[in-house]
């Protein structure tokens, strides 16, 4: 995993290292010029505007901007707090006005179409959310130290940093709770199935699909043979289920069937509860004992969120009764019902706060995914891409996640392993991506994990 920072953590990793201050601003600077170089193609005759600010993040500019004229690049330096109002044509500017801590307003000066490379972030940038200011100028590519910031995958913060570098000038990020995930993470976490593994191994029981809905049934039931599972079972109330000929169906009725459900339950792994079940009133008693009273680790999404948000007790709260792990997967709006408002731009705190109030592993689902764990931990899922705002995929993430709980990976990590691998099976489909094609992706994307 890569360990993530926020700035105030950074600062004080800064204020904890033995390396001298000019040491590491001359590593910061060389690793700034490294990046320059690489983007500018080489450096004899080219041209390079540095705007630099009164602090280290100017001084690591300034370091830059040395070591390419050294390597043949017309270099000018302007202090961030005296620029004119519009810089000479160059074929790049290093944005090293203002770092993650810089609370003010700037503007960069006209600086016509040259392309930029920020230092830390570009400034204007929240470190910590994500949150930019109206003038934050888009860079084609950001160095950063150490590690990196939250608000380099949060929010804002992906459409404005470009191809993010995290260097390495000598500093130890040591612990943190917070980290992004990677491709080894999931090989890590996600085991194989075992030489005298069989079908019953890592089973997975569903509930999920309703009148008009059963797609949604189907699309978690493959998701979770995909993802490993070797038997899956599920139950659309009330209605015939759509499922691959693979998956066994078990018909229950429209209303109490949670006593169905939960007599055999003891033979799975894991349970998904809730994608496409609809929000009928008669459906939520059932939903909610379910979940309340389920002997193995369950997935609850969709419409199984909406029926915590509306049980008889008011709030998601009674989850923390439960003694086996609990993942819930909401999208903004969800969270909005479960808690009574919907997130801001503390994503991190925002997700923590409904993993503190129910015990349960949260999975706030966004174009960076974040995982948060009752226990403080955070995972974040930073290669989603637009493909995934399509009806069905989050069928398919919850079924994920069934296979991999259903494996005896713990709940974080299986949550955190699901969103990575569902999020890199999307970028590799074309435009036009529907959910149905995620399928046939995911044994790959888990398998290339293992080689990585």
């Amino acid at each position: 995993m890569i360990p993530v920072l926020t700035p105030e953590q950074m600062r004080a990793v800064d204020a904890d290292s033995d390396v001298p201050v000019d040491v590491l601003i001359d590593r910061a600077g060389w690793a700034v010029a490294q990046v320059a170089l690489r983007l500018l193609g080489g450096g004899y005759g080219r041209k390079v505007n540095v705007v630099a600010g009164p602090g280290n993040n100017g001084a690591d500019g300034r370091v830059a901007g040395e070591r390419l004229q050294a390597r043949g690049v017309r270099v000018r330096v302007f202090d961030a707090l005296d620029c004119p109002a519009e810089l000479p044509s160059a074929d790049l500017v290093i944005d090293a006005a203002f770092g993650s801590g810089f609370r003010g307003r700037w503007r960069m000066p006209d600086i016509g179409d040259a392309p930029i490379l920020a230092v830390d972030v570009p400034t204007g940038l929240d470190g910590t959310l994500g949150e930019a200011e109206s003038a934050t100028r888009l860079a084609q590519a950001t160095v950063t130290f150490c590690a990196p910031y939250p608000g380099h995958v949060l929010n804002d913060g992906p459409g404005l940093v470009g191809e993010l570098t995290v260097a390495d000038i000598g500093l130890d990020a040591g612990a943190t709770s917070t980290h992004l995930v990677e491709a080894t993470d999931v090989a890590a976490w996600v085991p194989t199935r075992r030489r005298d593994a069989h079908k019953w191994v890592q089973a997975v029981r569903i509930v999920a699909g309703s009148v008009g809905m059963t797609g949604a049934a189907s699309l978690a039931a493959a998701a979770a043979l995909r993802g490993g599972s070797g038997m899956v079972a599920v139950s659309s109330p009330g209605v015939e289920a759509s499922v691959p000929t693979e998956v066994v169906e078990r018909r229950v009725p429209p209303f109490d069937w949670a006593e169905i459900v939960l007599s055999d339950l003891h033979r799975f792994q894991s349970l998904v509860v809730g994608p496409g079940l609809g929000r009928e009133e008669y459906t939520v008693p059932s939903m909610v004992r379910t979940v309340l009273e389920s002997v193995v680790p369950i997935v609850v999404d969709g419409d199984g969120l909406f029926a915590l948000s509306w049980n008889e007790d008011g709030d998601p709260s009674f989850l923390a009764e439960r003694e086996v792990a609990t993942v819930l997967t909401p999208h903004d709006g969800e969270y909005g019902l479960l808690t009574g408002r919907r997130p801001g731009a503390d994503r991190i705190g925002d997700a923590h706060l409904l993993a503190e109030m129910t015990g349960a592993t949260v999975l706030l689902k966004g174009p960076t995914t974040v995982v948060a764990a009752p226990d403080g931990r955070t995972h974040l899922i930073a290669n989603g891409s637009d493909r995934l705002a399509t009806a069905g995929t989050g069928d398919v993430l919850s079924g994920l996640i069934g296979a991999f709980l259903a494996a005896g990976t713990p709940a974080p990590e299986a949550a955190a392993a699901a969103a990575w691998v569902h999020a890199e099976a999307a970028s590799g489909c074309a435009t036009g991506m529907i959910a149905g094609d995620l399928l046939t992706a995911i044994p790959s994307v888990i398998e290339r994990s293992r080689v990585e």
